[in-house]
């Protein structure tokens, strides 16, 4: 692919690692975060800051965002000084924030209207997934878009698919939180029951980990749960937001999810009670003080 001039919007735990593979692929890229200072690492490495998305949109053939809420995506892509409004013709414009997909058809039909392209492309695999370029990165949007910005996305993931039209990647990433909630819950309640049981959970592990219960949660959460390690790899309040659009979204189609419902409650909690900063397994600690 010949190369372009790629901007990148948000420099958190996830966007600072994924724009650093573009950049270390070769790519001029041209970035803005709202807090500068996390940006110095890539700006060693070469790339160029701008001081605003505005700024950045005027000269940009792709440009990828990454930040924390649907309330910062529309921000970014809206208004006068919004991306949709400064970017050049032609340009590409891919969300990869969990965001709703109601507002990534908004985010499509508006880019459309300005001769731009628009994708909603969220991705799964955490800080390690960022880190390492194994991103899962679910797309959404035209086929022509998506075929142009691929090689891309492949520099900054390992599985990289387009579900369908607009709005699609966010729905994608939906089930996979949907997913993703059991398969916590269960690890969860599955330690809590074992040492209630007099068990040792780690050697409890050796037992079910690789068999039909086995999960990522199971191999990768548990043991740092039983260490007390809840640095966040990502973060509960982000994981709230994203059940709370998966509530939403649900609502729309006339869909019970309970289970569901039940983490929002849970993870609501955990907000409450001043954890929003942990890490997703941190769930543990309702269950271990007793506050479930």
């Amino acid at each position: 692919m010949p190369q372009k001039t790629i901007g990148f919007i948000g420099l958190g735990v996830m966007g600072g690692a994924m724009a650093g593979h573009i950049r270390a692929s070769g790519e001029r890229l041209l970035i803005y975060t709202r807090t500068k200072s996390k940006a110095q690492m890539l700006l060693d490495a070469g790339a160029e800051w701008r001081d605003s998305p505005k700024e950045l949109a005027h000269e940009c053939d792709v440009i990828f965002t990454m930040v924390g809420y649907p309330s910062d995506v529309e921000e970014v892509y809206f208004g006068p000084e919004g991306l949709i409004e400064n970017a050049r013709p032609g340009a590409i414009l891919v969300d990869a924030t969990t965001s709703r997909p109601d507002l990534a058809v908004r985010i499509y039909e508006a880019a459309k209207a300005r001769g731009l392209g628009a994708l909603d492309a969220p991705v799964s695999g955490g800080d390690i997934g960022a880190k390492n370029a194994t991103l899962t990165i679910m797309v959404g949007g035209d086929e022509e878009a998506f075929q142009s910005v691929k090689p891309l996305l492949e520099v900054m993931g390992k599985t990289v698919i387009r579900q369908g039209g607009p709005g699609a990647g966010q729905h994608t990433k939906m089930a996979n939180q949907i997913a993703v909630a059991g398969n916590l819950l269960g690890a969860v309640e599955a330690v809590t029951y074992a040492r209630s049981a007099g068990l040792d959970p780690r050697r409890m592990l050796l037992s079910i980990a690789n068999g039909a219960a086995q999960s990522w949660q199971l191999s990768n959460n548990v043991p740092k749960m039983l260490d007390g390690n809840f640095d966040p790899g990502f973060y509960i309040k982000h994981f709230l937001k994203d059940l709370r659009i998966a509530l939403d979204a649900a609502h729309v189609m006339k869909i019970e999810l309970p289970m569901v419902a039940l983490a929002e409650r849970l993870f609501a909690k955990l907000v409450a009670e001043g954890m929003g900063d942990l890490s997703t397994h941190a769930i543990y600690l309702l269950y271990e003080r007793g506050l479930v």
